[in-house]
């Protein structure tokens, strides 16, 4: 067993290789899977300007 990648074989190398690949492939893979109940269809919502609002953070009430 080789305990350095310095000194690893070339078997060695294409094994870490071929790991890596297989998990960076199972991770996209979980991650496309994961959206494939997502809704795409974008609608735009249109927001209407209401009653002007006063919003202060004291609690005294306001005499006019």
């Amino acid at each position: 067993m080789n305990h350095s990648i310095h000194s690893a074989d070339k078997a060695t190398h294409l094994k870490i290789v071929v790991v890596a690949l297989v998990a960076g492939i199972a991770v996209a893979a979980f991650g496309i899977s994961a959206r494939t109940n997502t809704d795409y269809s974008q609608t735009a919502h249109v927001v209407k300007a209401g009653k002007p609002v006063v919003v202060t953070s004291s609690e005294a009430s306001k005499v006019q």
